[in-house]
């Protein structure tokens, strides 16, 4: 599985492209509201990946409003899947100092250092996003963590320590228990894995990921009937993921 998925840079703002408009200051319109319209017009630009129009438009957004926090947020991820790197960093950066008491602007800083190499940065700081009370869902930030220091030398039994806090907050936090049965079968426990796998498909909507796991685990241990319904379920549901095309490859992961 793609062990960086809960790191993935997520849209701070959610808005459908309605009326377009020019995205300048219309009479009686604020700066600040000017640049919260064209915030939301570039996350839905983001989304259908139009990526120099939505650069157009974050730029107004920061010209109108330089100082916002979730624009200067959002100018980081969309920088980031420019390739713009220097500049990522830059209002990533500037979004944390900025929005210093907002875990969610935090959070998303800490998933870039995470991203760029900078484990130990940002494994700290997901661990101040996880004991924000003002940070709602704790349990992502602790597996954002484990996911954040997996790769490192003695990673693999601190990010077990982070996904079973995060489940130890809510116990089918998906996220959380697909990432934990992934580090099982690293760690020669498919039993474990096999488990996590029921668990979840017990209270959460199927995924690609999950039923990978279960072919990954019920193979490891010899139950080649239960990988293979696993398997057809993979393809029936999911026929286009990655996930199928590894299953169709012949990849034993």
């Amino acid at each position: 599985m793609n062990r960086a998925a809960a790191l993935l840079p997520a849209m701070l703002l959610s808005a459908c492209v309605s009326g377009g408009g020019s995205g300048g200051v219309a009479p009686g319109r604020s700066n600040t509201e000017a640049a919260t319209i064209n915030l939301q017009l570039a996350v839905e630009y983001m989304k259908l990946d139009n990526l120099p129009v939505a650069r157009e438009k974050m730029e107004r957004a920061l010209r109108q409003d330089p100082d916002n926090p979730s624009v200067q947020a959002t100018a980081g991820v969309l920088y980031e899947r420019l390739g713009d790197e220097a500049k990522a960093e830059h209002y990533f950066a500037a979004a944390a100092r900025s929005g210093k008491n907002d875990p969610n602007i935090q959070n998303s800083y800490a998933g870039f250092l995470c991203r760029k190499g900078k484990a130990a940065a940002g494994e700290k700081l997901f661990l101040e996003v996880a004991r924000n009370p003002l940070y709602q869902t704790p349990e992502i930030a602790y597996t954002n963590a484990g996911v954040c220091v997996r790769g490192t030398p003695t990673g693999a039994i601190t990010a077990e320590g982070y996904f079973r806090q995060a489940l130890n907050i809510r116990p089918y936090a998906p996220e959380a228990m697909l990432q934990l049965g992934d580090l099982m079968m690293e760690r020669n426990d498919p039993q474990q894995s096999r488990e996590l796998v029921e668990h979840f498909l017990a209270v959460n909507k199927p995924t690609p990921e999950v039923y990978w796991l279960g072919v990954r685990a019920e193979r490891k241990l010899g139950d080649m009937t239960a990988a293979a319904g696993y398997a057809r379920r993979l393809e029936a549901e999911f026929p286009s993921s990655e996930q199928a095309q590894l299953l169709r490859s012949g990849v034993p992961r």
